[in-house]
């Protein structure tokens, strides 16, 4: 089916609130603040079960907002190689171009590396995880690839950008859902780097593209799965670049 055609089935059926559409983009900003800065120094159990709950939460809403505002069915599509080979392509690309950029530039002129600022902010916050050794680091990579990037694509490509795509036109609604996606990532890096680092930002931004390129993918081959692997790929990339800071 074409975007086009996808954004006009879209507008057929329930519209959410201005205010849902709020909480959906916002939410897993604050999530992101309560962990990386509010309760930063709090007891590790606390912070874990933070993450835990607002991650459910992540889970849920869509879940709950389709079965009782849309009264639409909930049926997981099947497998199928719609968009696999350009999610991939654009996937594994991003991993070479993040290591190539950390190992032949940013580690070498000591602005991303072991013994760096960056790198206690890290340790500070695996720390808090329980992830110290390099079994647990790897182990906790892994659910992130393939676990967590399959909720953030479930939560923001198929939920957060399908429902912007029934209230504004489908280009609108690849670029805000890009721009919430970058949000809650800002927390993230600025805790590491500082908000006022440029790093952040030109991190933080690289993050909007790669939400709206995945928005694109999705609208296009209407499958999650390419936009999934892709983003998968991305995130491997993010846990060499840690393995190494760290071990």
């Amino acid at each position: 089916m074409k975007p086009i055609q996808l954004a006009r089935n879209a507008f057929k059926m329930k519209r959410p609130s201005f205010f849902f559409l709020c909480f959906l983009l916002f939410f897993p900003l604050v999530q992101a603040w309560l962990y990386f800065v509010l309760m930063a120094n709090w007891n590790p159990t606390i912070q874990k079960s933070m993450y835990a709950l607002t991650k459910t939460v992540m889970l849920a809403v869509p879940v709950i907002y389709t079965f009782f505002a849309t009264k639409e069915r909930l049926r997981p599509r099947p497998f199928n190689k719609r968009g696999l080979l350009e999610g991939n392509l654009f996937g594994a690309g991003i991993l070479a171009a993040i290591c190539l950029l950390y190992f032949f530039w940013l580690k070498p002129i000591g602005l991303i590396g072991p013994e760096t600022p960056v790198a206690d902010a890290i340790r500070e916050r695996v720390k808090a995880f329980d992830l110290t050794s390099p079994a647990m680091f790897v182990l906790f990579g892994i659910f992130v690839s393939l676990i967590h990037s399959a909720l953030e694509e479930y939560y923001w490509r198929w939920f957060t950008f399908g429902q912007l795509s029934r209230t504004i036109p489908q280009t609108a609604a690849i670029v805000v859902s890009g721009l919430g996606f970058m949000l809650h990532h800002v927390v993230i890096l600025g805790v590491y780097f500082q908000f006022n680092h440029p790093a952040t930002w030109l991190f933080s931004s690289a993050v909007a593209v790669g939400g709206m390129y995945w928005a694109w993918l999705y609208a296009r081959k209407n499958s999650i799965y390419a936009s999934w692997l892709s983003h998968a790929w991305i995130d491997v990339a993010i846990f060499i670049v840690g393995y190494d800071i760290l071990f």
